[in-house]
């Protein structure tokens, strides 16, 4: 049997506007287990993006229980919530986030500045990093000298360095078109074909179809959680 990664129990996240209460998230609960490949689907307020911002430890609930590896993270401070934003979740967003002037190898180690890893460690673990994500040839390339789907390629293999426990992507492929769609998407699939576990955040539905589970989102409560028998395989 395998393990539970992530387990939320009535996870709840209300913000007020004027004298208004939203209620982002409103009673969750849900378990992925390692190596699961999930997409987070849901019209625009559905929640979507707020159990994301939860699920990496970006915010803190209002109410309900959130466990990390089997660690509660809602008492954390913090510094402690960093901690594991940097070892337990690697992040990929859809504008990349890159550092503008600095190299592929350079953004790619950077996670691991934060972590304490000695310079030569962390340029040869970026660098084999970059190798596993097909760009071995780009290494010493700034943003502005790579195509979009090489940017988000740099990303991936940020959000790898530290071989988190959860690759948490949102909205990968949402500045690519469909051929470079397909090759990201390809990647994610061998990310997890080699025992991670990816949790996905699309409004796209043939990009969710590459995932093994689909989970979707209504009103701030999961409305559909289903297993998808047929993935598609990006190759």
């Amino acid at each position: 049997m395998k393990e539970a990664v992530i387990k939320l129990e009535g996870l709840k996240k209300f913000y007020k506007m004027g004298d208004e209460i939203i209620k982002a998230l409103n009673g969750v609960d849900l378990v992925i287990e390692e190596n699961e490949y999930v997409a987070l689907m849901g019209p625009s307020g559905s929640g979507k993006s707020t159990l994301m911002n939860m699920l990496g430890c970006l915010d803190t609930p209002t109410d309900g229980y959130y466990w990390l590896n089997k660690q509660e993270v809602g008492d954390y401070s913090e510094n402690e919530l960093a901690d594991i934003r940097n070892k337990e979740i690697g992040f990929v967003f859809q504008t990349f986030n890159l550092l503008p002037r600095s190299t592929a190898i350079e953004n790619v180690a950077l996670p691991m500045i934060y972590a304490g890893v000695s310079s030569k460690k962390r340029l040869d673990r970026a660098a084999d990093v970059l190798e596993s994500v097909g760009l071995g040839e780009r290494l010493h390339h700034k943003p502005n000298e790579l195509s979009g789907g090489q940017r988000q390629r740099v990303a991936i293999a940020r959000a790898l360095v530290n071989t988190p426990s959860i690759i948490l992507a949102d909205e990968p492929t949402g500045n690519l078109d469909s051929i470079t769609s397909d090759e990201i998407m390809a990647i994610f699939g061998k990310i997890h074909a080699e025992g991670n576990t990816v949790i996905l955040v699309t409004h796209e539905e043939d990009i969710a179809q590459h995932a093994h589970r689909i989970i979707r989102l209504k009103d701030g409560v999961i409305d559909v959680d289903t297993i998808n028998e047929n993935p598609i395989i990006a190759h």
